[in-house]
């Protein structure tokens, strides 16, 4: 192990550039303009591999790409997968960058650039612990298999058909994504659960057409006063979500969990400052840190009708539309949440106007045991790369592809982010801590060790 991490500190410098060199593909999987980037991105990522010493392939999908890299398989050893996306989120807005968005700017141990903590910074973290093995000559005990795709930042479409295709090559004991966050520098995480998603849209049409609010005003319905109304009503004033059996399914956070959380150090003062409001609003009888990543969340995330341009215009509008998400805790069921929510708001629309739901798309929520063999190897590495005691941790996004290899791989999930939480992320000015990046590839030499022990 000596070897390899003298050879991760002797090479940081050359590190630095190459990461730079990834950074500077504007490889954004939403934008159909940045095709040819998409791909350039992946050819580079593809040679990247090879030259540390893994055999590579790009695997065609109907969308974008997937990188995947191997090191020589050994009868014997565990098998272990290593997950990461090299698509970025759109840098728009751009007049909001400090500078060009896709010409890395050190500043002080900080790397700015999109992309460079989401993800190409964490997945080139693990890239270059692997090459530290390969290079000087160490055993590793374990067999590697390197996926790093192009569409997480469009909903990962065409991944779970690739594992499906590839299942049997693909098959592993554990899968290790660094894709997630840690709550401040000195503290590294485990994250053990996530939450899912259940995403839909309603629309309330009424008249046929836009009505003079005056001549016609008091003889129909409002749809935008129904939606209102209707939106409304999901949520009472103790912030819980009215939809009947929404939470029967719901696992209660043991008394360890609870004093997991107690271990971040962060305080409702600072996070109401971060956030920039006056007051924090939940549900009652939880902190905001079990509100934000262990309770069932109902968000408006868009909403839309009538006239929005400059001044006044008189109008009982035809229409109305909203677009929700529903954020879900361990033990609940997307598709079964679905049919209570549309059932739930079918009852509260008054029959003088049409209500349509349309279904967006889900994702189940992911626990893993924070006890287990796996979660503990994790946790000693975590000690091992950062010198400091890691903590466990839940996060309150959700990240579906963890359920895909679950369900057709068969394998849990170990979260190691390596994302502070002034990152940046899908916001102007994304950064990346240098000092993260060289404690991640301290990581990677160690988690192979502590994974491959019986």
């Amino acid at each position: 192990m000596q070897k390899v991490l003298d050879y991760l500190k002797d090479n940081q410098s050359r590190f630095l550039e190459e990461l730079c060199d990834y950074i500077r593909f504007p490889s954004v999987s939403a934008q159909p303009h940045h095709r040819e980037d998409m791909l350039r991105c992946a050819n580079w990522l593809e040679n990247h591999c090879r030259q540390i010493g893994l055999t590579s392939e790009i695997v065609e999908t109907p969308g974008h790409p997937i990188v995947v890299a191997k090191t020589k398989k050994e009868p014997g050893k565990p098998n272990f997968l290593v997950y990461g996306h090299y698509d970025v989120q759109p840098a728009e807005p751009l007049d909001l960058w400090t500078t060009e968005p896709f010409v890395p700017r050190l500043e002080g141990r900080s790397l700015f650039a999109r992309g460079a903590s989401d993800n190409k910074g964490q997945n080139f973290a693990h890239l270059k612990a692997i090459e530290a093995y390969l290079k000087t000559g160490t055993d590793l005990p374990c067999n590697l298999t390197v996926v790093i795709e192009g569409e997480e930042e469009v909903g990962s479409t065409h991944l779970a058909d690739f594992l499906k295709a590839r299942k049997d090559d693909l098959q592993c004991d554990a899968v290790v994504i660094s894709d997630t966050g840690m709550p401040a520098k000195n503290i590294p995480a485990l994250v053990y659960a996530l939450r899912g998603i259940v995403a839909l849209e309603i629309k309330v049409t009424g008249p046929s057409r836009d009505l003079h609010s005056g001549i016609f005003g008091g003889t129909v319905d409002n749809p935008a006063m129904v939606l209102s109304q209707i939106l409304a009503g999901l949520r009472d004033k103790k912030g819980r979500i009215t939809v009947p059996g929404l939470y029967e399914d719901v696992l209660k956070l043991s008394k360890y969990e609870r004093q997991q959380f107690d271990k971040i150090p962060l305080n409702e003062k600072t996070y109401r400052k971060f956030l920039g409001v006056k007051e924090l609003f939940g549900e009652t009888g939880y902190s905001f840190l079990e509100q934000r990543s262990s309770r069932p969340t109902c968000e408006i995330n868009g909403l839309t009708s009538g006239y929005q341009g400059h001044g006044s215009k008189t109008i009982i509008p035809s229409w109305a539309s909203a677009k929700l998400t529903f954020r879900l805790v361990p033990n609940q069921d997307p598709r079964k949440l679905f049919k209570q929510i549309s059932a739930h708001m079918k009852k509260a629309c008054p029959p003088t106007v049409r209500l349509e739901i349309t279904e967006g798309h889900h994702g189940k929520p992911y626990l893993v045991s924070p006890d287990g063999r796996l979660a503990q190897a994790a946790l000693r590495s975590l000690r091992t790369a950062f010198g400091k005691p890691p903590i466990l941790m839940r996060e309150g996004g959700s990240i579906p592809i963890v359920t895909s290899f679950k369900k057709i791989l068969g394998a849990d999930t170990l979260l190691v982010g390596l994302a502070l939480p002034d990152d940046n992320a899908h916001s102007p000015n994304e950064k990346f801590d240098l000092d993260i990046f060289e404690h991640g590839m301290a990581l990677g030499a160690s988690l192979w060790q502590e994974l491959a022990k019986p």
